[in-house]
């Protein structure tokens, strides 16, 4: 989970924490940035903005359903990825 500022899950041009689950949250919070899903080669943009923060930064599953006009998940649910 990343932010659409940073959406390939590279904050090393931002660095606006220590880490890339406090650039996330900083970018989020600071520039309005949204949480999206990076899946190593595309950005989805996710329904939900509050539950993603626990996991920003961080691999996630995220269950839910694609709108690939949008390239947006309707999310259904966010868990810890195995």
């Amino acid at each position: 989970i990343t932010d659409n500022m940073c959406p390939t899950g590279d904050h090393s041009r931002m660095r606006m924490g220590s880490n890339d689950a406090e650039c996330t949250i900083a970018c989020r919070n600071a520039h309005a940035a949204l949480y999206v899903l990076f899946d190593g080669k595309q950005t989805y943009a996710l329904s939900d903005q509050k539950s993603p923060e626990k996991f920003a930064g961080k691999k996630a599953t995220v269950t839910g359903t694609l709108d690939t006009q949008t390239m947006t998940i309707d999310v259904r649910s966010i868990a810890a990825a195995n």
